[in-house]
């Protein structure tokens, strides 16, 4: 029972710490008026005229970039890259499949992004469902934490591109730095880092691949595809060296 409790606490803190940038994003969108939920969260304190289905309408469609912010903002985008050239150098077509390939890449990310997580939720989410701050200041207190995990694997190279890009003025430190630089940076390096990684775990199946295909021609053996008997040993290296231990204790180690 303690460690289904745990498991709970873990991944509500994320759900709501994820949520949290989308919902407090209503904030420039529209003001609600003052009776609204919306509105007891501080966003829209001014006053404004929307009614409370418009409301609801604007956070179910900023609810709908939660998916799009937890692949792109977090790990599970290197994850998933490298898991998929893994399964593509293994040459086993669709085995794992994707549901599983996705669902070990999104645990992995719970595991990661949970100090960080509860880091936004102590700090934004607490307070502001308290009444002790509003949703602006919520999000502004709440990003930090972000800002200082995006900018950790964001390259100096990407960040100077989408500050050019946005016309910033350059900053002087992490806070400086506004989120609309930060993600696409961090995505752009993720990016690069998977592939690298993938290239990586290519080199040692794909001389097990010319090996197999100079050993086939040599004997005359032309008609029979050399990935039918590459796969074989290529699977049983991966298991001898107990590579899921390694790829994924590798994946986890690098954001540490």
């Amino acid at each position: 029972m303690p460690g289904k409790l745990m498991t709970k606490k873990l991944m509500t803190g994320v759900i709501r710490a994820a949520s949290f940038f989308l919902l407090a994003g209503t904030a420039a969108v529209a003001a609600p008026a003052s009776n609204s939920p919306l509105a007891k969260m501080g966003v829209g304190s001014n006053g404004g005229t929307l009614s409370l289905p418009m409301e609801i309408a604007i956070s179910l469609t900023l609810l709908t970039l939660l998916p799009a912010a937890v692949m792109c903002i977090t790990p599970f985008l290197r994850i998933t890259v490298v898991l998929h050239f893994l399964r593509q150098a293994l040459g086993t077509q669709s085995t794992p499949s994707n549901q599983v390939l996705i669902g070990l890449a999104l645990f992995l990310t719970i595991v990661i992004v949970q100090p960080v997580a509860q880091d936004i939720f102590h700090k934004a989410w607490e307070p502001m469902d308290q009444g002790k701050m509003t949703a602006s200041q919520a999000f502004e207190e709440g990003s930090k934490p972000l800002k200082t995990f995006l900018a950790r694997f964001a390259r100096e190279k990407d960040i100077k591109l989408f500050v050019e890009v946005t016309k910033a003025p350059p900053p002087r430190n992490v806070e400086d730095l506004s989120l609309s630089v930060l993600i696409p940076s961090y995505i752009l390096s993720e990016l690069k880092t998977g592939f690298q990684i993938g290239a990586l775990l290519f080199l040692p199946f794909l001389v097990i691949d010319l090996v197999v295909a100079s050993v086939t021609l040599s004997v005359g053996m032309i008609q029979l595809p050399p990935v039918m008997i590459s796969a074989p040993f290529k699977i049983l290296l991966f298991v001898l060296v107990d590579g899921w231990n390694l790829v994924v204790g590798s994946l986890v180690k690098s954001f540490y």
